[in-house]
């Protein structure tokens, strides 16, 4: 069975967290500051060309969504495909077309995070200011959000958020989403049973690692491999 291409494993950074959490109310009442710092990408290439530090828009919680202070996030391997293009002609054409011309259409990136909820939205009963939570901002390839190399953002309660584990830091839970949710995506699909033997293909990756303990709880025998550089 193959479960997983292989991915580089995601490098988690802290983000900014100096924001105050003094205005923990309930949505739509606004906050004193209404900005926030970020890491915009102005153009697809290197990191150190696209990548800019800039104070932008903070975020509005809307009905059905969470306001998160964001205390760290994961550059996936994702991230870096989208920010470099380093592809072939037809496939920068159409990955452009998807994401955006020139610069991305959503100029902050990233899609996992671990924060603090600062507030939410007033359709919201899941969550409530104050909770720790972690998040992957990706429900399908088409509903999906990018936003969390940010100091804060909004996503709605009903997406892949959940309280973060209290034994983890927020670096720890950050880590965790983009490899997880998709590794847990192919156990599932695989129906992997008691005494089932799983290849795991790609298993140095952020995917392949979780794949692997997955497949290993769920009670299989499992044989992995990978490149030769990893």
């Amino acid at each position: 069975t193959i479960i997983a291409r292989s991915f580089r494993r995601s490098t988690v950074a802290p983000l900014y967290a100096r924001l105050s959490m003094r205005h923990r109310s309930i949505y739509p009442c606004r906050d004193t500051k209404r900005k926030m710092k970020a890491v915009v990408c102005t153009k697809y290439g290197p990191p150190e060309e696209g990548l800019v530090l800039k104070e932008v828009e903070k975020p509005i919680a809307k009905r059905d969504e969470v306001l998160i202070q964001i205390h760290a996030t994961a550059v996936t391997a994702s991230d870096s495909h989208i920010r470099s293009m380093k592809e072939s002609f037809f496939m920068r054409l159409l990955l452009q077309a998807i994401f955006g011309f020139g610069s991305p259409r959503n100029p902050i990136l990233g899609m996992v995070l671990s924060g603090v909820v600062e507030r939410v939205g007033k359709d919201v009963t899941l969550f409530q200011s104050g909770d720790s939570v972690f998040a992957y901002g990706s429900m399908s390839a088409t509903k999906r959000r990018f936003g969390s190399y940010a100091e804060y953002q909004c996503l709605p309660e009903a997406w892949n958020l959940l309280p973060k584990p209290a034994n983890l830091t927020h670096a720890q839970a950050a880590a965790i989403p983009y490899g997880g949710f998709l590794a847990l995506h192919c156990i599932k699909k695989a129906n992997i049973q008691q005494g089932s033997n799983v290849l795991l293909y790609g298993a140095s990756g952020s995917i392949g690692t979780s794949a692997i303990q997955m497949a290993k709880r769920a009670g299989a025998v499992v044989t992995a491999v990978c490149s030769g550089k990893n």
